[in-house]
């Protein structure tokens, strides 16, 4: 059985390149090109995830690469999300993984520089400093381990966003909350008039992870979940952290979230329906749902009754307004096992084929947001274009964009988080028993 960690990932890994109006779909395991193995020989191979629009986006460039360098040619092979995890496993483990792989970046990351698995481009970017100055520095955390930069960010950007059903704002008479206050007194507005305030898919948990990440930043500012994520001790137990937990606990409590919140799931859509069908007024999700809501919705995007902005602020807090969660970028990593011809080739792919124009406006062709400098000049006027040019500043304006927690900690520390925030969320656990349980997994 999947869990909702990797289904979160599979989902994830799709809707980082799914089209406005065009819903996910994941294909088979077949590679367009060369069989599922390592290099083969000398020369660079790749492997990436399945998904239109992506897996052509993907391909194309590729081939593009080979067709400008046929010294150079990179072999390819694609997979599913959960076929690709068990599949790169077992690959490096046998010494025989690819030359460029996938990462989400993070804890995922930091495992493979730990046992020496991936190579050092810190060196690769001062050499190609235009490469790094063309995409969004916020994006290059979490491709850093230890001061040092081990993957390439490349392809789109998914920040964690507040959407709002402004009929139903208009309804009650209530103004977009822009505090953390606002948001608390809303919530009895719409209480009182028959309204969920919040929808939330809380049985997939990673959602209720978002609230959490977001409340951090923004009372603890991006150092709170920097001493969690280098393993300081007792960093869960910080009077920052028991505020931002305790104020969750609060939002639950005062029924901020619609009734059975805890069995809705978000791999169905059930909580963006619940908003775009008048049923509940706000909800605290990633930028990929956008396109959905637009092909489920009826008129709710297209007829202007959504409304998108970021977390609201936390009086005292420490964390800028502008800061930003979610998913910075993807990742490509490169094996330290493979041989100097193909690490020569998989550079020089990595500085002139991964990242161009052409891929640039592909990505927004398919309604996504490229991690690219000034490629909001290719947004036009459209009906979208309102909707990416907010990611494009969100995300690249952001001082600190923070990775999803279940992907910057380790796996066994982000199985832990979703447990533990399962029974906070659930008030079976204090936030000072949450707190403790956490601060159990640190270093794991």
């Amino acid at each position: 059985m999947t869990s909702p960690t990797a289904a979160r990932r599979t989902f994830l890994a799709l809707a980082l390149a799914a089209p406005l109006g065009v819903s996910l779909a994941a294909c088979g395991d077949s590679g367009p090109g060369a069989a599922a193995g390592g290099s083969g020989g000398d020369g660079a191979s790749m492997w990436f995830l399945t998904g239109q629009p992506a897996e052509g986006i993907r391909s194309d460039a590729i081939e593009a690469f080979n067709k400008a360098n046929p010294d150079s040619k990179l072999s390819m092979a694609s997979f599913q999300n959960d076929a690709f995890k068990a599949k790169i496993r077992t690959a490096i483990g046998a010494n025989q993984a690819p030359t460029i792989i996938p990462t989400w970046g993070g804890g995922g990351l930091r495992d493979y520089v730990k046992n020496s698995q991936v190579e050092d481009l810190t060196s690769f970017f001062a050499e190609n400093a235009a490469l790094k100055d063309k995409l969004f520095a916020s994006a290059f955390g979490a491709a850093t381990v230890d001061g040092k930069i081990y993957a390439v960010p490349c392809e789109t950007v998914a920040p964690i966003v507040m959407y709002y059903n402004k009929t139903l704002f208009q309804q009650v008479g209530a103004e977009i909350p822009t505090t953390w206050d606002e948001l608390m007194a809303v919530v009895d507005v719409f209480k009182g008039a028959g309204i969920a305030p919040i929808a939330l898919g809380g049985q997939s948990r990673w959602t209720n992870m978002m609230w959490l990440e977001y409340l951090y930043d923004r009372i603890g500012g991006p150092e709170l979940f920097t001493s969690i994520y280098e393993g300081q001790p007792d960093a869960w137990s910080q009077p920052d952290s028991i505020a931002a937990l305790t104020k969750v606990q609060d939002l639950v409590k005062a029924g901020g979230f619609v009734n059975g919140f805890a069995s809705i799931t978000a791999d169905s859509n059930a909580d963006q329906a619940l908003l775009y069908s008048g049923k509940a007024a706000m909800m605290l999700h990633g930028s990929w749902v956008y396109g959905s809501m637009k092909t489920d919705g009826g008129d709710f995007v297209t007829g202007g009754n959504l409304a998108f902005s970021t977390f609201p602020s936390v009086g005292g807090g420490k964390g800028d307004m502008a800061n930003t969660v979610g998913n910075p970028s993807g990742y490509y990593a490169m094996s330290s096992k493979a041989t100097d011809k193909a690490k020569t080739d998989a550079k020089k792919f990595f500085a002139e084929g991964l990242v161009t124009d052409a891929t640039t406006k592909a990505w927004i062709a398919s309604g996504n947001v490229p991690i690219v400098t000034g490629s909001d000049a290719e947004f036009g006027s459209g009906e979208d274009s309102e909707w990416l040019k907010f990611v494009y500043d969100l995300a690249s304006e952001a001082p600190s964009f923070q990775q999803s927690w279940d992907q910057a900690l380790s796996p066994t520390a982000a199985e832990a988080l979703l447990e533990n925030i399962e029974k906070l969320f659930g008030l079976s656990s204090t936030p000072e028993e949450f707190a403790k349980a956490m601060d159990a997994t640190s270093g794991s």
